[in-house]
């Protein structure tokens, strides 16, 4: 059976709350999954620990943000396999790419997937 296109999108967040939680140590405060076309943009607020609040600050450390950037994508490529199987087995497709990043001033990260093709949705 075909799934909604909101059915996907909530699945997904939930398994992106669930890996943030289980492999990065900290779940976000808020996710939000947007299918367009044959990407996934996925949109987490919250995601920083309060000493990475503390560490992005520019007045204390200057390559602090760059610290948190690089911590969190080398985190993130190790688990891809993981992330993108989760992902791939809730929409029945191939995955091409994943791209992300985080901002050290608001706290929000994106990840965005590219698919090989729109996922086949209910309507």
């Amino acid at each position: 059976m075909k799934k909604t296109k909101g059915q996907i999108e909530a699945e997904i967040s939930e398994a992106i709350i669930k890996f943030e939680k289980e492999y990065m140590g900290r779940g976000p405060l808020e996710a939000k999954t947007y299918i367009i076309d044959d990407l996934i943009l996925v949109r987490l607020k919250g995601v920083l620990t309060k000493a990475e609040y503390q560490l992005a600050n520019p007045v204390d450390i200057v390559n602090g943000r760059t610290l948190i950037k690089q911590m969190r994508i080398a985190l993130l490529e190790k688990g891809r396999p993981l992330l993108e199987a989760v992902v791939e087995s809730i929409i029945n497709q191939k995955m091409i790419s994943l791209h992300t990043d985080i901002s050290t001033r608001t706290g929000e990260k994106v990840i965005i997937f590219t698919l090989d093709s729109p996922p086949k949705l209910e309507y």
